[in-house]
């Protein structure tokens, strides 16, 4: 077996850090009879109501299909409401429902809960330490693929 270099162990750590908090997200959002993707839903409309479903289904890095669906069960549920967007009638634009504030106040509890297991033993100045620093990954990851983005559409032109 070949040694991993340190950046090599950073993503895998990282990438199973980013499972099992799924893992664990799910298991816990099934005591409130949702699911940790239709939970996250709730949690973007909580901090941006009024999107467009094609906006939202960009942010999760979903098709729109699969978003959908989730859509489809919390409206079903009475959590959020879909409004014509008043410019485009093709666009539905996504609210939260009275009804979805109390859930949101429980898996915000929740979400506080399930982080203390997740960060238990690591000091308050190591995990801002690591959010700050992830932050600078999160930005280079985003400066790559924007690039990316624009070379690939520079490449179109040169060879299309």
């Amino acid at each position: 077996m070949l040694p991993l270099s340190i950046n090599r162990e950073f993503a895998f750590v990282i990438n199973d850090v980013a499972r099992m908090l799924r893992t664990y997200a799910d298991h816990k959002a099934a005591q409130f009879g949702i699911t940790r993707a239709q939970w996250v839903v709730l949690a973007r409309l909580d901090r941006s109501e009024g999107l467009k479903q094609s906006e939202l289904a960009e942010i999760l890095d979903l098709q729109p299909i699969s978003l959908t669906r989730l859509l489809d069960k919390l409206c079903d549920g009475g959590l959020i409401e879909r409004r014509a967007d008043p410019i485009d009638r093709r666009a539905k634009r996504l609210f939260l429902t009275p009804a979805a504030r109390p859930l949101l106040d429980k898996l915000g509890d929740l979400g506080e809960e399930l982080m203390a297991t997740a960060l238990s033993g690591v000091g308050r100045e190591s995990v801002q330490h690591m959010v700050d620093e992830l932050g600078v990954v999160k930005e280079n990851l985003r400066q790559a693929i924007q690039h990316r983005g624009a070379s690939d559409v520079k490449g179109e032109q040169r060879y299309g």
